[in-house]
């Protein structure tokens, strides 16, 4: 008799990683639900596991959500800034390429965007912290790429700390109010974001030359 492909097993694991546990969790949570919301029994039934078994690898669901914040704010880092660093070599727009990136993670398998812009509002005090370590984690980077990029035109733009700080607060802001529209209004969303981090560089450029 052939099996079903993809059919989740009956009954408890015998093993089961932490990666299986916060699988389970970001299956849970899906796009539109925050991971506050997950009770402990969700998790396990989700993971075919027992409770004590989710304990060997985590002290809390807190401390699960915590870990699965930091991975969406480090995969979202790695699926950005290669579409950056892609975009450099290709010599094409670096800042409208980087935006698109970003806002169709709206939709990418995981639901990370989802969930750094849902727990940053919603989530406890805890969970705010570490969303807040993750943008401060994306502002560094995003600093690094535009002294970078900078000093290869020839001319570093004055405050590049205080642009990617612009930059990361409006396309997550922005990014947010794309969460809950339709797709259709997304690329309209997309051209406001890049004109606006235009404007920023503009700016910064203007100011740099001021005596």
């Amino acid at each position: 008799m052939t099996e079903t492909p993809n059919k989740k097993p009956a009954g408890r694991k015998a093993t089961i990683s932490r990666e299986d546990i916060m699988d389970a969790a970001l299956r849970l949570v899906g796009p539109n639900r925050s991971i506050s919301t997950l009770s402990l029994r969700e998790i396990t039934r989700e993971a075919g596991i027992a409770p004590n078994s989710f304990y060997r690898h985590f002290e809390s669901t807190e401390e699960l959500a915590v870990t699965i914040i930091d991975l969406a704010g480090s995969t979202l880092r790695t699926v950005v800034g290669q579409a950056r660093f892609k975009t450099q070599e290709l010599n094409k727009g670096i800042v409208r390429k980087s935006v698109e990136t970003f806002i169709e993670q709206l939709y990418a398998d995981g639901h990370y965007l989802p969930i750094l812009l849902r727990e940053g509002i919603v989530g406890t005090d805890r969970y705010k912290d570490a969303v807040r370590q993750q943008l401060a984690f994306f502002e560094q980077e995003l600093t690094d790429d535009i002294i970078s990029i900078g000093k290869r035109a020839g001319k570093v733009p004055m405050r590049p700390e205080l642009i990617a700080r612009g930059i990361t607060r409006l396309v997550f802001a922005m990014g947010a109010d794309a969460l809950e529209m339709p797709k259709e209004k997304h690329p309209e969303i997309i051209d406001q974001m890049v004109i606006i981090i235009k404007m920023l560089f503009a700016g910064a450029h203007v100011l740099n030359d001021e005596p």
